[in-house]
């Protein structure tokens, strides 16, 4: 076993909880730390082993459809919908009644043409109509280190812009999973303290709704966050980019020689959704964790957490993140 701290303890934030490998004792971790569990292989069979019921929050990114080839693997967008549906009923079936699966994913262009596929919203509505997810909302990732691709549409005839936005699908296993939007508050803007020193008085909008004095109270202690997803620290829309060039991470990988993971999503994206949806203790799974950002920042928050990936590379790096 490639250890990475003394194994296994509960986590010093949830002394209460089963530390995540005693949830697959069949399976020997490729690395641990007091409050997760990182695990080397395909993670259709490893979902297997991890209990019915046992995940708070499935977040992760899978490699999307691309019509070229990434060196991490992608599956073509004609048969992407079947082949991810094999890991979504193992993720159906792992969470928590109240628990939430939150998925990354791009969308890409057809070959040979500027248009765009829609592989992506099919397989939304085959993860609600066939295996009985709940959507709970559409949220989006602006990344604005994408490059300006297609070159043939965006560059050389200039026909496209950049597509710089992402969806974040927030889907749940009811209705109702558990949620708390006080957790993710961010800052009063400059316009909002300025209303709430003015006052406001009672109107009614050409739309229809309602403006009551109360409106400019601010006594919630921060903003309501749009699901254009936000900064918590700042009042600008959150520019997160996925080329981090001088985190810890990138660094030690440059230190040792090793790769690093080519589609790297920020902290930010994670942990925005953790504090939403999650409290502390509760189990975070990522089954395509590449580099392992959602297990760091589960981690540093509190939660435990299981990683599954099937390149060793990737996996091997991931302990950076842990001080590894």
């Amino acid at each position: 076993m490639n250890k990475l701290l003394d194994p296994p303890q509960p986590s010093l934030f949830a002394p209460a909880h089963e530390h995540p490998s005693r949830l697959m004792p069949s399976v020997e971790p490729f690395y641990q730390t007091p409050s997760g569990a990182a695990y080397l292989g395909d993670s259709r069979e490893l979902l297997k082993g991890i209990p019915a019921a046992s995940v708070n929050l499935v977040f992760t990114s899978p490699p999307y459809a691309l019509h070229f080839k990434k060196a991490y693997g992608n599956v073509s967008k004609c048969d992407y919908v079947d082949w991810f549906l094999t890991f979504a009923r193992e993720i159906h079936r792992v969470l928590t009644d109240d628990g939430s699966f939150v998925l990354n994913i791009g969308g890409s262009w057809n070959p040979g043409q500027p248009t765009r596929s829609l592989y992506h919203f099919k397989l939304m509505i085959a993860l609600v109509e066939e295996l009985g997810f709940y959507l709970a909302q559409e949220c989006y990732w602006y990344n604005p280190a994408k490059m300006p691709v297609p070159a043939e549409w965006v560059t050389v005839r200039r026909v496209r812009v950049k597509d710089s936005v992402e969806h974040v699908w927030w889907l749940s296993k009811t209705p109702f999973p558990k949620a708390d939007n006080r957790k993710v508050l961010r800052p009063y803007s400059p316009d909002m303290l300025r209303l709430a020193k003015r006052g406001v008085k009672s109107a009614v909008r050409p739309s229809g709704h309602n403006i009551t004095a109360s409106f400019d109270r601010i006594e919630s202690g921060g903003s309501i966050p749009s699901n254009v997803l936000e900064d918590q620290y700042a009042n600008e829309m959150l520019i997160a980019g996925n080329n981090s060039a001088n985190d810890a991470y990138t660094m030690r990988c440059k230190e040792s020689g090793v790769k690093i993971h080519p589609a790297r999503f920020p902290a930010a994206l994670p942990e925005f959704f953790l504090k939403l949806l999650t409290e502390e203790g509760d189990l975070v799974l990522d089954p395509f964790a590449g580099s392992n950002t959602a297990g760091a920042v589960a981690e540093r928050f509190g939660r435990r957490w299981i990683a599954l990936e099937l390149i060793e590379e990737y996996l091997a790096a991931s302990k950076f993140r842990f001080g590894g």
